[in-house]
């Protein structure tokens, strides 16, 4: 235990100890309670206690301004985009009530966003422009097996025609072969012709492989008698001649059993000067639950989710050009369950430490390694601890990112499995055999732990549960700061709100950390009673805020080349220490591969201060960044707003 977190533990102890002594001559319950959370109150408002571990705030906005947020950003205004979609929540689905906020963290001001579709458990990434792309969504709601009243499933359509594609209505019926029930597709398939195959050698014809569609059905009518149990090939009504005999339907079982949600392909960039939502070209695939990275040429590849079937994309992975504003598949396929944690190297290939947010077999794409998207080799990473605790945990790019050291936090197993790791797991990706070490253990076992880096290259690990989604009250009431390199986490002040499911952070212009969300699925101990979502956000303020003031940093170009330098001006620059270029968060669901902080060189001359940004793409990924200076107490600056081309 290094010297300062014994100092804090020791001041805990005899805090709690003080308030016991003090309160226990006092008659009466009420009276201690009182007693006990006014002490309390006091001694967390002590300056020096602020000093040594910080301080959490609420901000509960107006009743008419709260929404479920599910998904946040930090945009190069200094606001924050908060998208709750339809929030989880059935009721604002069926009545298309989509929700976009932006909250200025400096103003108070809340501002309402038209919203076109809806958001919920969408993916999204900074743009080397300044808006945020986001795509992906919710085309319907889960059903579990007692809400299914209708057999249902996905039909397969296939078309034997090699000259031409099919395009089968909505309510468009089918009816088995063998089994002689009808069901109806919920959409509108477009079946692609027939592919003629021939013989490489002597170029002779061999056969037609049919085009397939997807399309999700439903049995016409409510009941098990209409269920499934074997796979029937099944004729499409309304066809005839020869459209009748090339097209038709095989389904597996078609039964009563649990619906996933049904994700979109629209995609839209956000535009945080115009504050609005602009349409681009939508994805090939539909994705809920989808990773946006940023890829070495600034194109964004999106990865995973469940499709329009609802269904998880079965590795056919995508990549948007911000240029053209349209997508294109990857050459070839690569699955991953759900919000994979992917982050981009400085070689242009991307790490996928293991982490992701569910969804998908637990026995496909759940090994970490390093991915080469162009050639689609995946080198596997050995030494993972708890490697079937990985769903709901976290990840984070540890400071500074020339480093390439990552820390894997926690996390749960597959699904509502109730077990949970208290692990962290660091690799450093520039050893030469790079491999998974235990960091310091966490005090429980943790499913959705928050990290968020701040300037002065610590690491603030708060909230999560130990059940899944906060199941028999066990919200995580607990902070901790982990400094690279550190033997332990370092126990700060405790948040005042429990984050679980649908929680994120963001760390903002002038050091502080906003939290958001959370979706327990119960309020109580014993699990009787339904939870209630989490709208309040909450601030917390580190200890470099609460000891000397902030440097002063003004100044300088708004756009600095990869390679180039900027010249900025504080009146403290001789007790300047670091100087990082962060970029700024998208987070959600446990998932933010955009956060970085980069360590740039610089000279010192009177007030001024010149710093040099990075040649490589991959490390400073083009974009806006946040330029923060830390003087020698360690006490970061307010963020000057850099954007590198």
């Amino acid at each position: 235990m290094n010297d300062r977190a014994g100092r804090r533990r020791a001041r805990r102890l005899a805090i709690g100890t003080a308030v016991v002594l003090a309160l226990a001559g006092m008659n009466g319950p009420w009276l201690y309670r009182v007693g006990t959370e006014k002490y309390h109150q006091y001694q967390i408002n002590k300056p020096e206690y602020k000093a040594e571990n910080g301080k959490w705030e609420i901000v509960d906005f107006p009743e008419e301004y709260r929404q479920n947020t599910i998904h946040a950003a930090l945009l190069h205004t200094g606001k924050v985009l908060l998208i709750a979609g339809s929030g989880n929540n059935q009721d604002n689905f069926d009545a298309k009530k989509y929700d976009t906020r932006i909250w200025d963290p400096v103003k108070g001001t809340i501002k309402k966003v038209p919203t076109p579709n809806d958001l919920f458990c969408t993916g999204h990434t900074q743009l080397s422009n300044g808006n945020l792309l986001i795509a992906g969504g919710t085309k319907r709601y889960e059903k579990l097996k007692g809400d299914v009243t209708k057999a249902g499933g996905l039909m397969i359509v296939h078309n034997e025609n090699p000259d031409e594609p099919i395009t089968l209505p909505a309510g468009t019926k089918f009816t088995g072969k063998e089994n002689g029930k009808t069901f109806v597709s919920k959409d509108p398939v477009l079946v692609p012709r027939a592919k003629k195959v021939f013989d490489k050698a002597t170029g002779e014809f061999l056969r037609n492989d049919p085009g397939l569609g997807r399309i999700y059905v439903e049995a016409q009518r409510k009941g098990a008698k209409y269920e499934t149990g074997t796979q029937d090939n099944y004729r499409i009504q309304g066809l005839s001649g020869t459209d009748a005999r090339n097209t038709y339907g095989i389904a597996q079982k078609l039964a009563l059993d649990k619906k996933d949600f049904q994700g979109i392909r629209d995609a839209y960039e956000f535009d945080p000067v115009a504050e609005k939502y602009i349409k681009v070209d939508p994805m090939k695939e539909a994705r809920w639950y989808p990773t946006l990275t940023t890829l070495s040429d600034g194109k964004i590849l999106s990865v995973s989710g469940l499709d329009d079937i609802g269904q998880l994309v079965p590795g056919k992975n995508e990549v948007y050009d911000p240029k053209t504003k349209k997508w294109t598949y990857t050459p070839k396929v690569r699955q991953f369950p759900t919000y994979p944690a992917l982050f981009p190297l400085e070689n242009g290939k991307i790490f996928y430490s293991g982490s992701n947010a569910g969804y998908g077999p637990d026995n496909v794409g759940r090994e970490p390694g390093i991915w080469d998207v162009d050639t689609n080799k995946f080198s596997k990473l050995p030494g993972l601890s708890d490697p079937k605790l990985m769903e709901t945990s976290g990840t984070v790019l540890l400071p500074p990112a020339q480093d390439e050291k990552y820390m894997v936090i926690g996390g749960g197993g597959v699904g509502e499995s109730k077990e949970s790791s208290e692990k962290t797991r660091i690799i450093d990706l520039k050893d030469d055999a790079p491999k998974f070490v235990d960091g310091p253990s966490l005090e429980k076992g943790t499913r959705y732990p928050q990290a968020s880096v701040l300037p002065d290259d610590s690491v603030l690990v708060s909230g999560g549960s130990e059940d899944y989604r906060g199941r028999g009250d066990s919200n995580i009431l607990q902070a901790h700061l982990y400094r690279p390199g550190a033997s332990e986490l370092d126990r700060v002040a405790d948040p005042l709100v429990g984050r679980n499911y649908h929680s994120g952070s963001i760390l903002l212009p002038d050091g502080r950390v906003m939290f958001f969300g959370s979706d327990s699925l119960y309020a109580d101990k014993a699990n009787t009673k339904p939870g209630k979502f989490e709208q309040r956000i909450e601030i917390y303020t580190p200890p470099y805020l609460y000891r000397d003031a902030q440097p002063s940093l003004s100044g300088g170009p708004q756009t600095i080349k990869r390679g180039g330098t900027g010249t900025f001006t504080s009146q403290h620059a001789s007790s300047i220490e670091n100087v990082r270029l962060m970029r700024p968060s998208a987070s959600t669901h446990v998932t933010d591969v955009d956060q970085r902080s980069v360590k740039l060189d610089f000279k010192k001359a009177g007030d001024k201060i010149t710093v040099s940004v990075p040649t490589n793409r991959n490390l400073v990924p083009s974009g806006w960044y946040m330029l923060f200076v830390t003087d020698d107490q360690g006490t970061p600056s307010k963020a000057q707003w850099v954007r590198v081309p």
